[in-house]
């Protein structure tokens, strides 16, 4: 699937590493990892006390597109949750 560049926008300005963060009300522990020089990403999120989980790649083509690939979930489930998802303040 491709991307909305809403998503890529937000998904790019997430942190790298764990960080814990708010999405549709609730908490997450969240971790967003780069590999192959910067063309595959991978998220990760854990509802903190809940059963909820987001677990996505996502791949930058030589050909300038983005395509990504939910893991075992909806592609509308995982953009929601990285285009409302705030990360908590780190200090």
């Amino acid at each position: 699937m491709t991307t909305p560049s809403t998503f890529l926008t937000d998904f790019f300005a997430l942190p790298l590493g764990t960080f814990t963060g708010r999405a549709a009300g609730r908490r997450y522990s969240v971790s967003r990892s780069r590999f192959a020089n910067n063309r595959s990403h991978k998220l990760v999120a854990h509802e903190l006390g809940g059963p909820d989980y987001i677990s996505l790649n996502l791949y930058l083509t030589r050909k300038g597109g983005a395509l990504l690939r939910p893991c075992e979930m909806p592609a509308d489930k995982v953009i929601a949750f990285v285009t409302s998802l705030v990360p908590d303040v780190q200090e």
